[in-house]
């Protein structure tokens, strides 16, 4: 079942693989594209025997870009410089909004019968970076991140401000060891950051560029097989 979702919150992109879903997977995109990038990927990414799933799909807000010359797009905050630089000066104000925005799709969950403990949050580059930077900070653990060629936003802050249900949770990275756009480099920083406040890390990496593979899928897939089993 595929269906728009409009609400005062964000406007969303849902799938879900039963009529009563036990389990949640929040899908943050990248840059400039929306909540339709990754729906695609669903039918590739389920096994027999999962759990009934909701798939969510959150459209980011619409501002300027400041490495795209300003231009308006959907972003889940600004970047200011590029490269191997861009996490030199962040866009703080639009890093913790979009954390806030999450929080209010993780609760809605809830109020749809999922709770925390069952939801699955994933993104790509920009998405994934939101990911890792508002599961740390949760006061109820995730059932895990999924963080997908990209970074620890506000590392040092986002490392502060880890509480110990963030930091007990179970994180997936994968990487393209050819990555122009987020450089590897930033993410194996990231890994190695999350690493030393204790968390559990399972990373990936491909000879690819800024995307995503089949191998990738194949592994991210085994993943969550292992957290639907362990719930």
């Amino acid at each position: 079942m595929i269906a728009a979702v409009h609400d005062p919150m964000l406007e969303t992109i849902e799938q879900q693989t039963h009529a009563s879903p036990t389990w949640s997977v929040l899908w943050l995109h990248g840059l400039g594209a929306d909540g339709n990038d990754f729906a695609p990927i669903v039918p590739q990414l389920l096994r027999p025997g999962w759990p009934g799933l909701r798939f969510v799909f959150p459209h980011a807000p619409v501002r300027a870009v400041t490495i795209n010359g300003g231009v308006r797009m959907r972003a889940w905050y600004d970047i200011l410089s590029f490269g191997n630089d861009f996490t030199r000066s962040e866009d703080e104000t639009g890093v913790r909004d979009s954390i806030a925005q999450v929080e209010r799709l993780i609760a809605r969950e809830g109020e749809r019968g999922v709770p925390a403990s069952r939801v699955i949050l994933a993104g790509f580059s920009q998405g994934g970076a939101i990911a890792l930077a508002a599961g740390l900070r949760r006061a109820d653990a995730l059932a895990g991140i999924v963080a997908l060629s990209t970074y620890l936003p506000l590392a040092a802050t986002s490392l502060a401000e880890a509480t110990s249900a963030g930091r007990a949770t179970p994180v997936f990275m994968a990487h393209g060891r050819f990555d122009p756009v987020v450089p590897q480099q930033l993410g194996e920083r990231s890994r190695d950051a999350l690493l030393g406040v204790g968390m559990t890390i399972e990373w990936h990496s491909y000879p690819m560029q800024h995307q995503v593979c089949a191998e990738e899928i194949d592994a991210l897939a085994i993943w969550l097989g292992q957290r639907f089993a362990a719930s």
